[in-house]
């Protein structure tokens, strides 16, 4: 059993940056791929990046890419997303999650996840 524990959101203007956190419990987090999803108001949830055990390997959404950075520290239990030149689609609440298979890949499907924290508000203003 893995908690999720996600802070970092908050209110910024347009071309700013955030830095997201996810703590998590559990002695097995570092074998767990990881991932951020996101959802706005009356839009299903969406994968934004996602991250291998190791950290070894990344992946991002094309909305995303080139502008959010996934990363992880597994001593700490820890996984993070840093978001620059945020624009005011990027608003949402940010759910980071666990997904117990090892995998060499970053898993971007959402039913894979196994573990979800209850989310952090990101609102970018314009």
């Amino acid at each position: 059993q893995v908690q999720l524990v996600e802070s970092g959101g908050g209110l910024v203007q347009a071309g700013g940056s955030l830095r997201l956190s996810c703590a998590a419990s559990g002695r097995t987090f570092s074998s767990y791929a990881m991932g951020w999803f996101r959802q706005a108001p009356g839009k299903e949830r969406e994968f934004v990046a996602g991250i291998t055990w190791s950290g070894g390997n990344t992946g991002y959404a094309d909305s995303v890419k080139g502008r959010f950075t996934i990363s992880r520290d597994n001593a700490e239990n820890a996984v993070y997303l840093q978001m620059n030149s945020l624009k005011p689609e990027d608003t949402a609440v940010y759910y980071c999650a666990a997904d117990r298979v090892i995998s060499g890949t970053p898993v971007f499907d959402i039913a894979e996840y196994d573990y979800w924290g209850q989310g952090t508000q990101v609102t970018v203003s314009s």
